[in-house]
């Protein structure tokens, strides 16, 4: 997954290479613009760089360290009864120093392995969430574009019921109650027409969000082609996928790996205790030293080599202080780790109900259109034969289109819920999105 995503980052500007506007914007066309274009998904990728330097920063209290310091001055001697002079002080010192014993250097490399491996699970949940971000979005469009699509033909087949009540009534073949009652539902339409209407605007908005401009002509789902027999789950049981997720899930592994840095920090804390040995090289060259009191300066080579121990004795208990921290922030990284663990497994068991349950719902939403129509059809012809009045057309004709419209929203409820749950698993990648892309 993580080389996936990696190889993924590398090759980012060639996505929008591939990106075609003649045809209808899919899902796929969509995403690959929001790699590019999402800022929130661009501030995560910048994170995970600055990230990647956190080993060497850490490792770098494991190597030496190599100074180079100089010196030049000159001194001006005025001594009275005696002409002036000036003493000219030059010098270079190189100092290397090689940690042979320093814990708190130790545990910070290794707090530094951990903080790397945590921002990679982090690049990888803001991978996933930039792919569920897409899918909401455009899916919140779609639905949104059938309800402007159902009110309309809605609109349309009430505006004609309307004008054959008035020719009825006209003709005395009908009372003034079936126009009335077409006319309060026309204009109830009208007023779903607006609602329906400004929220397919503020969809495409937020869509715009994430690819930086207004989407148009996305590419959706017939509602003739849905299918009945949705995809099968890699995992049978409820809980086969919480195991799962309490193995995979990858906000559960970046708060195991916080809980892991914070006992680091406990040693940490604990090595303000220790001992500090190092070993110590210099090369001195000093040029006109003590030139002031002598008149005459002297020229110092020194040279050195050995070990220098330090030995803490007395920090203001500073040290103990905190350890008290470290363990409190333990405590609290145990804390929230167990109530990721929870809440996972909440989401999983929440996704994996609105999966199976969306599986029987979509089933029974296709019988449900099939049967809505057979009524539309059959009220319908009531009416002409005088066995049905005008509301019950309305009627008929209000239940279908209901029925179009959740059966379009249900199945993409029920794709985005196959998202969620891949997620949760730490299992969601492009190809699972691309088998998205192919459905619809």
């Amino acid at each position: 997954m993580l080389k996936k995503l990696r190889n993924l980052f590398y090759l980012l500007p060639l996505g929008m290479l591939v990106c075609s506007h003649t045809y209808a914007t899919d899902l796929m066309q969509i995403y690959r613009e929001a790699l590019t274009e999402d800022r929130q998904y661009g501030a995560a990728r910048a994170t995970y760089v600055a990230a990647q330097e956190r080993m060497p920063q850490g490792r770098a209290g494991l190597l030496p360290d190599i100074r180079l310091s100089g010196v030049g001055q000159n001194q001006y001697i005025e001594t009275q009864g005696l002409p002036d002079r000036v003493i000219k002080n030059r010098g270079i010192t190189a100092t290397f120093t090689q940690p042979l014993f320093r814990f708190e250097n130790f545990v910070i490399y290794q707090q530094s392995k951990n903080e790397v491996a945590q921002a990679d699970a982090q690049f990888i949940i803001a991978a996933q969430d930039l792919i569920l971000r897409v899918a909401q979005a455009y899916f919140d469009v779609l639905k949104a574009k059938i309800d402007v699509e159902v009110v309309e033909s809605q609109k349309k087949a009430i505006h004609e019921q309307l004008e054959q009540a008035k020719r009825n009534f006209e003709v005395g073949v009908s009372t003034i109650v079936d126009t009335h009652e077409a006319e309060a539902r026309y204009d109830l339409t009208l007023s779903q027409e607006i609602a329906a209407r400004n929220k397919l605007e503020i969809t495409q908005h937020a869509l715009e969000v994430l690819i930086n401009r207004l989407p148009y002509d996305l590419q959706d789902a017939s509602l003739e082609k849905i299918i009945a027999d949705p995809l099968a789950l890699p995992h049978d049981s409820m809980e086969e996928w919480v195991k799962s997720a309490e193995e995979s899930n990858f906000q559960l592994k970046v708060q195991r790996i916080a809980y892991d840095i914070a006992e680091q920090a406990i040693d940490l804390a604990k090595a303000g205790h220790y001992p500090m040995l190092d070993f110590v090289a210099q090369y001195s060259d000093q040029h006109g030293v003590g030139g002031g009191f002598t008149g005459r300066g002297l020229d110092i080579v020194n040279k050195s080599v050995g070990v220098q121990l330090t030995v803490p004795i007395f920090q203001g208990f500073s040290v103990q202080s905190r350890i008290r921290e470290a363990l409190a922030n333990r405590d609290k990284a145990r804390q929230e780790m167990e109530n990721t663990q929870r809440t996972v497994a909440l989401r999983v068991r929440q996704n994996y109900l609105n999966v199976t349950n969306g599986i029987a719902q979509i089933k029974a939403l296709k019988r449900a259109l099939t049967s809505s129509r057979s009524q539309l059809d059959s009220t319908a012809l009531g009416q002409e034969v005088g066995v049905r009045m005008e509301i019950d057309v309305l009627n008929a004709q209000q239940q279908y289109f209901a029925a179009r419209r959740d059966l379009a929203q249900a199945y993409y409820d029920y794709l985005m819920a196959r998202l969620q749950l891949k997620a949760e698993v730490g299992d969601l990648d492009e190809d699972d999105l691309m088998e998205v892309n192919a459905l619809l």
